[in-house]
């Protein structure tokens, strides 16, 4: 007997679905599955039915005072089964913040500063001692099922006088973890500018933000993308949303678009200031930005999916495949006028939404809005 039975849901190309759950896996899958017994089963009436959806650049640590969120708030309660925090903690505070995501509903997983003290103030970096190696490499080995990889920040209020030096640390405590080791590496102000970011930045690496409106970022003054940026995209630098506050521009996306500059996930960089007060809201609204460029529904899935999955490492999450975790979102598209707001101002209209109906974490479902 199944734990949970599916049935009459649809994939982003809309195709018939049906999906069994057993021991917090999928079981079972196919367009109609037959003489199933479950302990329940939830109908979902046409609904949309994509793997979970992952959030890659989150800052869900509760006890921070800068940057801080509940992870449900960020996760089952809007549609997103795992959530990623972007550094939120350093040696110092991660095995805390492990501790209190235990109790979760929502998968957390996290990236480690390269600052031990992760983000206790927006200049974690100004001070190039507190990159402790060996005692960050050892919180990796000692949370292998938590830690996917390790954060830089590499903006001038967070760095002040120390440049790029982080990120050479960085590379250097990467190229010990094996050199696969996922890498992101966040973008803003100068110096550092970004020219010489990218320049040390190699195939898989994550850049996020990639897509801001300031001076510092991809586009020239005449507003054609900069030759090390393409330099870096074809070299295999992955380029992430990370929409923040204050990272992600309109104009800078639409033209990236129009040239070919595509980005291979999408993420909110998402935090209690931000989601109760925007611009960023939530995964699916950001989503619908997205759209707004002419991204169809099943490439917007796979930027939340399939593509952060593989840029993690989670080998199984991100795709409605037997014997993958059974996180699964459930979620309509309706036809309703909403206006979008970039992180400057910028509003541009849609006429479609996206409305996450249930979230279901290792096989346990949730309603939007976090309930059982």
């Amino acid at each position: 007997m199944l734990d949970l039975y599916l049935k009459n849901g649809k994939t982003v190309d809309g195709k018939n679905i049906e999906v069994g759950i057993l021991d917090g896996k999928i079981m079972a899958l196919s367009q109609h599955l037959a003489d199933i017994s479950a302990k329940k089963t939830v109908d979902l009436k046409g609904r949309f039915l994509s793997a979970g959806w992952i959030d890659d650049h989150t800052h869900c640590y509760e006890k921070l005072s800068l940057y801080f969120d509940d992870p449900d708030e960020d996760g089952t309660k809007t549609g997103v089964t795992t959530v990623i925090d972007a550094g939120s903690t350093g040696s110092d505070n991660i095995e805390d913040f492990y501790k209190i995501t235990r109790n979760k509903k929502t998968n957390v997983l996290a990236m480690i500063n390269i600052s031990k003290t992760g983000i206790l103030a927006q200049d974690e970096l100004g001070d190039i001692s507190k990159i402790q190696e060996n005692q960050l490499i050892k919180a990796i080995y000692d949370y292998p099922d938590f830690i996917v990889g390790i954060k830089a920040r590499e903006s001038h209020s967070v760095v002040i006088n120390n440049d790029v030096l982080p990120l050479l640390a960085a590379k250097k405590i990467q190229h010990k973890l094996g050199g696969n080791f996922p890498l992101m590496v966040h973008v803003g102000a100068n110096p550092p500018e970004l020219r010489k970011i990218l320049n040390l930045m190699g195939k898989n690496d994550i850049l996020t933000h990639a897509y801001n409106g300031k001076s510092n970022g991809i586009l020239d003054d005449q507003e054609n993308i900069k030759s090390f940026v393409w330099e870096a995209y074809r070299r295999g630098v992955i380029f992430d949303i990370g929409h923040g506050t204050d990272s992600f521009n309109f104009k800078t996306f639409s033209i990236a678009i129009k040239d070919g500059l595509v980005p291979k996930s999408i993420s909110t960089d998402i935090y209690n200031r931000n989601r109760n007060n925007g611009p960023v809201y939530d995964m699916a609204t950001t989503l619908e930005k997205i759209m707004l460029f002419g991204f169809s529904l099943s490439q917007v899935i796979d930027m939340v999916t399939k593509e952060p999955a593989k840029n993690f490492h989670l080998i199984t999450k991100g795709r409605l495949q037997l014997g993958f975790d059974a996180d699964i979102t459930v979620f309509e598209i309706q036809n309703k006028n909403k206006v979008l707001t970039d992180s400057n101002g910028n509003k541009r209209s849609t006429d479609k939404s996206i409305k996450p109906v249930y979230s279901i974490v290792g096989g346990k479902i949730y309603k939007e809005g976090g309930n059982n």
